[in-house]
């Protein structure tokens, strides 16, 4: 097809009331839509703000590519969750690893929130956002003696264990430091989540938990080692969930599995019901927080514990946007590609789980999506490989020197970025109502190699 005949028909498309239309050029985004559904961003006068603050004014000032995140935005979402299940005595443990930036921890602590970590890093960046260490939950299946040790001295508030050998280190450096260990155990329930299966994490094919079958038996042996505290039990089962069968699937396995330890004299405080409720990128529909709540809190008020739940993604995502810059546009016979300055190493998600995420002008063609410009462009970085894609096939009008939006991006896009291609890492920024502060600067090519040496031959 010709770069004429791609263009052939795009002017008399006519903008309907969903957030996307499909042509055969291509996936056409409605900004004015698609904001509409997003918590921190709107178009004035055609221009895109975050909260009060103009992204044309945020990309001048920190220079693209760079992270932009609401810290209403964030506050909202966890503030939905405390009160969706406000009947119940419960504790929100935000998933550090979906965004660990400092400040993101630190609204939240501030907010009174727990934290969800998998490793002693993640730990450490909690302690030095002002969380507590008893506010934490420490999950992973590669926990090691050192990790182990040091969340012990730290006051950590419960391991979720995930293998009968951790079990029993965890058990050993208790004993070593002469303080019990708080555990319970991450149960595996078998129960397919709907989701992509690289993040699926409640099958029996999936590395992490135990067998439902086998975790009476792992209790029991639990209950008698010397330095272990059972003090909960957990599962979590994927993410970007978005429906609630899958959480009520799991939660009757688990619900099964405390009676059946109460008869044996196992009495649990808490259940931990993981994260992974899914948010709206483009056109998802998720069950939403208090749906949530409605379909789980019958169940959990009978069950009479406190309740623990690990969201990530659904706080962060939606608060955040990376901004990138188009710095080449080479339209092709067959194919026309928006070369901007953000890459896969900035944004792995579209590449490593094939994700969508809106692609949004920070400035509103006059005339909509009926211009001369508008084209289906493959949205890329300059890095080099052919998986280097952010958008495929989206209609938009562009210019060299515009700059885009990527929304959603708030959750796994910088904890996830990479130096590949020796490219520093973005920067990081937040907004609150009309002030913006740099929360992370931007790396510089020096420093990625500061520490590496010349090899002094003998």
């Amino acid at each position: 097809m010709s770069h004429s005949e791609q263009h052939a028909g795009v002017t008399d498309f006519t903008i309907g009331e969903s957030v996307t239309t499909q042509t055969e050029q291509g996936l056409y985004i409605d900004p004015n839509a698609l904001t509409a559904h997003l918590p921190a961003l709107h178009y004035r006068d055609d221009a895109l703000y975050m909260e009060q603050v103009s992204v044309a004014a945020l990309a001048k000032h920190y220079g693209t590519p760079c992270y932009v995140y609401s810290k209403q935005a964030i506050l909202d979402v966890y503030q939905a969750y405390t009160d969706s299940f406000s009947s119940l005595k419960h504790q929100v443990c935000y998933a550090v690893k979906a965004n660990s930036n400092l400040a993101v921890l630190g609204i939240l602590a501030q907010a009174g929130a727990g934290f969800d970590i998998v490793s002693r890093g993640e730990l450490m960046r909690v302690l030095a956002a002002g969380g507590e260490a008893a506010r934490v939950v420490f999950s992973g299946v590669g926990k090691t003696r050192g990790d182990i040790k040091y969340a012990l001295t730290q006051g950590i508030g419960c391991f979720n264990v995930e293998s009968i050998s951790e079990l029993t280190l965890i058990n050993d450096v208790a004993k070593s430091l002469d303080k019990p260990a708080p555990i319970s155990l991450r149960v595996n329930p078998d129960v397919d989540a709907n989701t992509h299966p690289y993040i699926s994490t409640g099958l029996k094919d999936n590395k992490f938990g135990i067998a439902h079958e086998d975790a009476a038996t792992v209790y029991q042996q639990a209950a008698e080692l010397s330095h272990i505290d059972i003090v909960g039990i957990d599962c979590h089962i994927g993410s970007q969930l978005t429906e609630v069968e899958p959480f009520v699937a799991a939660l009757d396995k688990i619900i099964e599995l405390v009676h059946s330890l109460r008869d044996k004299g196992i009495e649990l405080r808490h259940i931990d019901l993981g994260g992974g409720l899914g948010v709206r990128y483009i056109d998802e529909t998720p069950v939403s927080i208090d749906e949530f709540a409605e379909a789980l809190l019958p169940k959990l008020s009978a069950l009479g514990l406190t309740v623990f739940f690990e969201p990530g993604r659904s706080i962060v995502a939606n608060a955040g946007i990376l901004l990138t810059t188009v710095d080449v546009l080479k339209p092709t016979e067959h194919k026309n590609f928006a070369i901007v300055d953000a890459a896969m190493n900035d944004l792995i998600r579209p590449a490593l789980y094939q994700a969508e995420m809106a692609v949004i002008p920070e400035m509103l063609p006059q005339n909509g999506l009926d211009t001369d410009g508008t084209q289906p462009w493959d949205i890329v970085g300059a890095i080099c490989e052919t998986g280097d894609f952010l958008a495929k096939d989206r209609l938009l009008s562009l210019a060299t020197g515009d700059v885009l939006a990527i929304t959603g991006a708030g959750a796994y896009g910088f904890t996830m970025s990479s130096n590949y291609n020796s490219r520093p890492r973005a920067s990081e920024v937040m907004v609150a109502d009309d002030r913006h502060q740099l929360i992370r600067k931007r790396e510089t090519i020096e420093a990625l190699y500061a520490d590496e040496t010349l090899w002094q031959a003998e």
